[in-house]
């Protein structure tokens, strides 16, 4: 698309979960809210055979194949976001066609923010958009009779299918909904097996209070054996139990898992869910925001103690925030690096950053990167 302008340019946003980790595969609930950090993608029709994709973040060699063929293993890497998009929704029977797209981010990559939800789900809006009208490409099999125009939930479902089965991250879908759905001012209340989403108002400025992201720029990963493992555990002890899913299981439960690690597993799901639900029955009721911050370090230790997804960053971030006068902090995303993000008093945001950049320090690591998280708009066309 060099050269020439954009039928239009879509946007879809990272996110921050507030409360609610490792909980969506296992048909839980979630509580994210959709960043005002965004990526962007500028498309048109295409103006040759094939699709090309460039990033402004990525190597500058394009990327390239057939909306038509394209299939798992045909492309790797960053691209494999976009092409997998692609293939997700023409194999799940909707129109797509060949594209020039150029994509661009602010979304930290590798903090545990979503990035790449970002880049499936701003990609999956814009072809949804260009081919409402547009013919569906010529399929080398045949596929599911053309389905009406995906609503939102579908969307991310779709996004989500390209990252477990095109790009090979076995996530569950809560990234996807939190940047479909997100809207300003409010967190994305998600029950992931009914997909039932309410909108849980959330203005903590009119509280005296911020959310701070600390980015400990700690390597953070999901396409690796680490998060497989987790979920498989977790799949292990709702078998153990006898329950579709961890969503099912009662503390009660716990003591029938006789393998400690799966016990340790579940019961961080199991206690995590009631975290979730304690929190939106806060937000809900009006009751001062300051009231959940317990709530989330409690989530931090479960991770740390039961889940065992944290890493000397995120622990070090937590208790540097919760010493210098943080109400709650807690690790956010998959774990294993990434963000923490903690409950702060307005004014006392530069200090609790300041904190944590000194106990990086002390230890040696690389000084971490802080901003402030507000809920913001969800994906959708933005010119």
């Amino acid at each position: 698309m060099v050269g020439r302008d954009p039928a239009g340019v879509w946007a879809a946003p990272g996110r921050v979960n507030l409360i609610g980790e490792h909980t969506d595969y296992n048909d839980g609930y979630v509580l994210p809210l959709a960043l005002d950090r965004r990526a962007l993608v500028a498309a048109a029709p295409a103006s040759g055979p094939g699709s090309t994709v460039r990033s402004l973040q990525q190597d500058p060699e394009p990327v390239r194949f057939s909306a038509a063929t394209v299939s798992p293993g045909d492309v790797g890497g960053w691209g494999a976001y976009v092409a997998g998009v692609v293939w997700s929704l023409r194999t799940a029977g909707h129109p797509v066609r060949d594209l020039d797209l150029v994509l661009d981010s602010d979304v930290p990559i590798g903090a545990g923010l979503s990035s790449s939800a970002a880049v499936e789900c701003a990609v999956a809006v814009a072809l949804a958009d260009l081919t409402a009208a547009a013919p569906a490409a010529p399929t080398a099999t045949p596929t599911a009779a053309p389905a009406g125009r995906p609503d939102r939930t579908e969307l991310a479902r779709l996004a989500q299918r390209a990252e477990n089965r095109f790009v090979g991250a076995p996530t569950g879908v809560m990234d996807q909904m939190a940047a479909l759905h997100g809207r300003a001012g409010t967190l994305v209340f998600l029950d992931t097996r009914t997909m039932a989403v309410e909108h849980v108002p959330l203005d903590l400025a009119a509280r005296g209070l911020a959310l701070l992201v600390v980015d400990t720029r700690a390597p953070h990963t999901l396409v690796d054996g680490q998060y497989a493992a987790r979920r498989a555990d977790c799949t292990a002890a709702a078998a153990d139990l006898g329950v579709a899913a961890l969503r099912d299981a009662v503390p009660a439960d716990l003591d029938r898992i006789r393998d400690p690690r799966r016990r340790r597993r579940a019961r961080h799901v199991v206690t995590e869910n009631a975290r979730v639900l304690d929190v939106v029955a806060t937000l809900r009721a009006g009751i001062d925001p300051r009231a959940i911050g317990p709530v989330l370090t409690a989530s931090h230790l479960s991770l740390r103690e039961d889940f065992e997804v944290t890493v000397a960053h995120l622990d070090v971030a937590v208790d540097a925030a919760l010493a210098a006068g943080a109400h709650g902090a807690r690790m956010t995303g998959g774990g294993f690096g990434g963000c923490v993000i903690a409950l702060v008093d307005a004014p006392d945001t530069g200090a609790v950053a300041t904190a944590v950049a000194g106990a990086f320090s002390d230890r040696g690591f690389a000084a971490p990167q802080t901003f402030t998280a507000v809920p913001s708009p969800g994906a959708g066309r933005c010119r």
